[in-house]
């Protein structure tokens, strides 16, 4: 079975408000556009700037405690480049004097770079071309096309949710920002940086049967804790609750309509008899 890595740090929290953590990252992207450098965010951050125009969404972030009761909301900051700009992110990262992570830039740089704020506040873990955890969500597509140019400062929105789903063990922090999510957007099948393009998320997994089935599973399981989760102190409202899971019906329908290619219905045959995920292993730094 393939293993992918995720690095787990000894400073395991952001050291910082929310609001200086928000500040400092988008501050990076910024410089990185001015250079005409893809950089995004991902990941918590992601959901958080995408939900910080809408009061039910951003109070539902914060409430939720998608990391346990008087713990802080970010462990790092996660982002995401072109592998044909590498040269010029680092370049940026070390005029702005980040530390690199030497070990796990040298096992897995290609891949995967850490640095580390100049003053221990957070580590910034990056991605290159795609994701590699139990699926992998990629950014360049064989058209040659990429993804990345699509919103800013973050990846799209079904992107953030294609990161969420590929999760084959989802824990409770991933299903609460797709909670988030699916409060304060709709799903449709269209290209708008403030939709979810379930059309997008339909046709990526009609090719890989592992994630779809993984996502689907995924899906599932935001309906539950939103049920869960309704009426609950904190929690959420019961309308708020219906939103979440007509968003997760909406989506799960479109996948199902998705044409499967010839690639998922071979793969479905052998089901679940043979591994169908990459396992996630730890890197310690």
């Amino acid at each position: 079975m393939e293993v992918a890595f995720v690095m787990t740090a000894p400073s395991h929290f952001v050291h910082m408000t929310e609001e200086e953590f928000l500040k400092e990252a988008i501050g990076i992207v910024e410089k990185a556009q001015s250079r005409a450098l893809y950089l995004r965010l991902i990941g918590a951050l992601a959901v958080y700037v995408h939900s910080a125009d809408d009061p039910p969404s951003i109070a539902a972030f914060k409430s939720l405690g998608r990391l346990g009761e008087g713990k802080p909301t970010f462990t790092d900051l996660d982002l995401v480049l072109y592998s044909k700009q590498r040269k010029g992110v680092i370049k940026l990262l070390e005029e702005m004097k980040f530390k690199a992570d030497n070990m796990v830039n040298w096992m897995f740089g290609g891949r995967r770079l850490v640095y580390n704020h100049p003053e221990g506040k957070f580590s910034i873990d990056l991605f290159v071309d795609k994701l590699e955890f139990s699926h992998d969500v990629n950014f360049t597509e064989k058209s040659g096309a990429g993804r990345l140019e699509l919103d800013y400062p973050t990846i799209t929105l079904e992107d953030i949710v294609l990161e969420k789903l590929q999760i084959h063990q989802i824990n409770r922090k991933d299903l609460v920002d797709l909670i988030v999510l699916l409060l304060g957007h709709t799903v449709a099948d269209q290209r708008d940086k403030n939709v979810i393009d379930g059309g997008y998320i339909a046709r990526t997994l009609s090719d890989d049967w592992g994630f779809w089935y993984d996502a689907t599973k995924n899906l599932a399981s935001v309906a539950t804790l939103a049920q869960e989760l309704t009426g609950a102190n904190p929690g959420l409202a019961v309308e708020q609750s219906i939103k979440v899971k007509e968003g997760t019906a909406t989506l799960r329908k479109m996948i199902d309509a998705q044409l499967k290619s010839k690639n998922w219905e071979k793969r479905e045959k052998v089901g679940t008899s043979k591994p169908w995920y990459k396992e996630v292993g730890e890197v310690s730094r």
